[in-house]
């Protein structure tokens, strides 16, 4: 297995108005996946996983989806059922539609794996913010001032372990149906 530096920019509309958001079209960041596809089949290698570390990068799903009307040969990663299950093995108290950004599994992710990332005040920042019909519209500032929709006082290093080790295990399910 070969790992490729990670796009550390990718399409975030929603973020737009929180100060240092910087955001690619949903069209560059297919554009970029499919030269690093064409690039990686260009070398011989024909599978692609694609680990996307942001939820709005919607568009993903639609290339994974036209890249494999022939054949299995990519892949996207982790799946919502993925995330679901990570939570449950953490024994996270919230779901992912109540914890959108920032909240509990965000928190725990960085307490276990880069603490020095949190900022001050963090564990009484929770902002709960269910009902958002116009996200993809008016975007999270309508819906936040501080960015956080979850309960980041719920977060845990014990819990950020127990959510990589799941997604770990779960990854296997990936690699088997690209081998496969």
């Amino acid at each position: 297995m070969l790992l490729l530096p990670p796009l550390t920019i990718s399409c975030s509309h929603e973020h737009a108005g929180f100060a240092g958001t910087v955001s690619i079209s949903a069209r560059t960041l297919l554009a970029v996946i499919e030269d690093v596809d064409e690039s990686l089949r260009a070398s011989g290698v024909e599978n692609l996983v694609i680990v996307n570390g942001h939820g709005g990068n919607y568009s993903l799903r639609n290339a994974v989806q036209q890249a494999t009307t022939i054949r299995r040969r990519m892949a996207l990663f982790p799946a919502a059922e993925d995330w679901n299950a990570a939570r449950v093995e953490a024994g996270c108290e919230t779901t992912s539609h109540e914890d959108m950004h920032g909240g509990e599994l965000e928190v725990s992710l960085l307490l276990h794996g880069a603490p020095q990332l949190l900022r001050e005040g963090y564990r009484t920042a929770d902002h709960l913010a269910n009902d958002r019909p116009d996200l993809l519209t008016v975007g999270m500032r309508a819906y936040t001032s501080s960015g956080i929709i979850g309960r980041p006082s719920l977060g845990s290093a014990d819990k950020g372990a127990a959510v990589l080790d799941s997604l770990s295990q779960s990854f296997a399910r990936v690699r088997d149906l690209l081998e496969g």
